[in-house]
């Protein structure tokens, strides 16, 4: 099959397009026909041996976790799905080896379910991670309550504008944190936006929230987060899912993980008009390359994803 791989960490530079061996797949896994694959910050950070210190690398590694494409051959004993199944996935293992930059990825059944119907397969790959974060951040951190006032960072990016329209779908009111580009796009998310600067941005909050928040989830570190303790309610609850210094500050920290379930309540609620994405640009899965030049520059309004051609999704050779 045709991939994406890298033999060494570093950049863009390191990508490489080329004959992979097809992935063998387990008892509990299907075997997916790539439509297409979203990238993330994760992917460049782990390329670049930022998680070195967690995942073994079994170089060549394919990188990419996020996926939607067709089932073209369930696992032995794999009863979820079926040959011909339209299914996207957060297709992350323990190891950094066979991602989902390729025509086909071998994904365990606990990281997948059935693509949204009124999702293209673009959509469909740019939601997992990115939706799967906020909502477990939201749900399973942070336990959001209907009638509670959420201040959720970066909520024009990915996992923020996720979280907006998730925290919103569970009945919470939403203050929405954001450079002024994307003030625009938290109001038409339903949030009251608020603007990052370091001299008002306290004050702007507590305008809005004169007793505090209820929850606060973050979505950037650094600066921020630190301001953060000071606007929660008395009972406030803070999540971060980029900054490990959140502990300190009596928060959490929230590593998302793959979670059929989850995965699940995310393609619903998009069959239902309460959470969509943004595909900002795509890319052919020979141009990753490129494709990761683009994200990593930032300043697109919404996400990147690449696209594999369809062919007879057949097993491959």
């Amino acid at each position: 099959m045709k991939a994406i791989s890298y033999s060494g960490y570093g950049g863009p530079e390191v990508l490489e397009y080329g004959d992979r061996p097809a992935p063998k797949i387990g008892p509990d896994a299907v075997l997916v026909k790539v439509r297409a694959a979203a990238l993330n910050p994760v992917d460049w950070k782990a390329q670049a041996g930022h998680l070195d210190g967690m995942l073994d690398a079994v170089f060549p590694v394919i990188p990419g976790w996020d996926v939607s494409g067709v089932v073209v051959q369930p696992g032995v004993s794999v009863t979820e799905f079926a040959v011909g199944d339209e299914v996207m996935g957060y297709v992350r293992e323990d190891f950094l080896s066979r991602g989902t930059f390729a025509e086909y990825v071998a994904a365990p059944v606990r990281t997948l379910a059935r693509k949204p119907r009124n999702m293209s397969f673009e959509e469909s790959a740019a939601l997992p991670l990115a939706g799967l974060t906020a909502y477990q951040a939201l749900h399973h951190a942070l336990k959001v309550r209907e009638g509670e006032t959420v201040l959720v960072h970066a909520a024009a990016g990915g996992v923020g504008s996720a979280a907006v329209q998730i925290a919103r779908h569970m009945g919470a009111r939403v203050i929405g944190a954001a450079r002024e580009a994307g003030q625009d796009r938290i109001r038409e998310l339903g949030a009251e936006p608020v603007v990052y600067d370091e001299a008002t941005f306290v004050d702007q909050v507590r305008a809005l929230a004169p007793d505090g928040v209820d929850a606060a989830l973050d979505t950037i570190g650094g600066f921020y987060l630190k301001l953060t303790p000071e606007l929660l309610a008395p009972e406030g609850r803070l999540a971060s899912v980029a900054d490990g210094e959140v502990i300190g500050l009596g928060g959490r920290y929230y590593w998302v993980r793959p979670d059929a379930e989850d995965l699940t309540a995310l393609a619903r609620l998009a069959e239902e008009g309460a959470l969509t994405v943004r595909v900002a640009r795509t890319y052919p899965l020979e141009e990753t390359a490129e494709a990761q030049r683009a994200h990593a520059e930032g300043g697109l309004n919404g996400k990147v994803v690449v696209t594999v051609p369809w062919t007879d999704p057949g097993e491959p050779d």
